[in-house]
């Protein structure tokens, strides 16, 4: 088989971004991978020493042959201190030049994938780095508007019509034109997962999917409308349907996937379901980009306790889509 390299970024290097992507790495892989940890190579000592385990080899650039597994420190600034559970704009400003690399190495060809590790969006804020996330800083550097997150375990899978909002602009910031977009992105994706006939179940804003006007009317000028362009287009969507009985229906087999309005509406079925093996994976991109559920976890940073199901799960996922016909390549 030929062979897939795969980026893994460390995330901020304060919380468990470099623990959960080394432990990930060095789980047994299949003979065709080679696995690429993109950071400070005194970032990865360090999670190699946490854990007890070797460090893989370094490799000054990512020409091949590769060995199967291995770190990259591309050219950047000295390491930021090591303090673990801290929120600190140098290593936001370390996650952020990996990010960089990673994704040009995508874009250029010389990997097949990025997984990145988890970020830290107040650390993000404390560098002066305007882009409020993964999802958003990918697609600016990959040149593309369309993109949005899903995110996916065993038995669910949604996409979010809206992200990062604080909940008071979220019906501000939804449009018919947004909700359009999520569903068709949505529809080529689930082929590439493996869902040829790409049902889709879409949640109204409001309690009740407005109860008819009663609880709001976004449902009658917004996703109404927009749903019926969907259908126009020949995609199989369904709703509006209030949320509190669209992901039964879901689990039922009923749709293949939902589109959520907001993130929490989307994300706490989904964590409930999936919380240590979710995975996080952008549509829309030229390359294979995912990511685990789950954030930062200070909390947890440098003691030795973080669960890598995730990124694991995450890894395994970028290889499967990766070797497969990206509809946005």
């Amino acid at each position: 088989m030929k062979p897939l390299a795969i980026g893994l970024t460390a995330g901020d290097p304060n919380g468990i971004g470099p623990e959960v992507a080394l432990r990930a790495a060095l789980r047994p892989q299949p003979a065709n991978r080679r696995l690429v940890l993109i950071g400070h190579r005194a970032v990865w000592a360090r999670a190699a020493a946490q854990i007890g385990r070797t460090l893989p080899p370094e490799v000054p650039d990512l020409e091949p042959p590769l060995p199967r597994r291995c770190t990259w420190d591309p050219d950047m600034a000295p390491p930021p201190a090591a303090r673990p559970g801290q929120v600190r704009a140098d290593a936001a400003r370390a996650a952020y030049a990996y990010i960089l690399s990673g994704a040009a190495a995508a874009l250029n060809g010389r990997l097949a994938a990025l997984v990145t590790a988890p970020i830290s969006k107040e650390a993000f804020r404390l560098a002066g780095i305007r882009d409020p996330g993964h999802t958003e800083l990918l697609a600016r550097l990959a040149g593309v508007r369309r993109y949005a997150m899903m995110l996916f375990g065993e038995k669910i899978r949604v996409v979010l019509a809206t992200r990062h909002l604080p909940l008071r602009n979220v019906a501000d910031a939804l449009t018919a034109d947004a909700v359009v977009a999520a569903v068709e992105l949505l529809a080529r994706a689930l082929p590439w997962m493996g869902f040829r006939r790409a049902r889709i179940g879409v949640c109204g804003l409001n309690p009740h999917a407005g109860d008819g006007g009663a609880l709001g009317g976004e449902e009658k000028t917004i996703l109404a409308p927009a749903l019926a362009r969907c259908r126009r287009r020949g995609l199989h969507v369904a709703g509006p349907i209030p949320a509190d009985a669209v992901f039964h229906q879901h689990l039922a087999g009923k749709y293949d996937a939902v589109v959520a309005m907001y993130h929490d509406q989307g994300l706490a079925p989904l964590k409930m379901l999936s919380f240590e093996s979710g995975v996080n994976l952008t549509l829309g991109l030229p390359f294979v980009r995912t990511s685990p559920d789950h954030g930062t976890a200070f909390d947890l940073a440098g003691k030795n306790k973080a669960n890598p199901a995730s990124m694991t799960a995450a890894l395994d996922w970028a290889a499967r889509l990766a070797a497969r016909k990206n509809p946005w390549a």
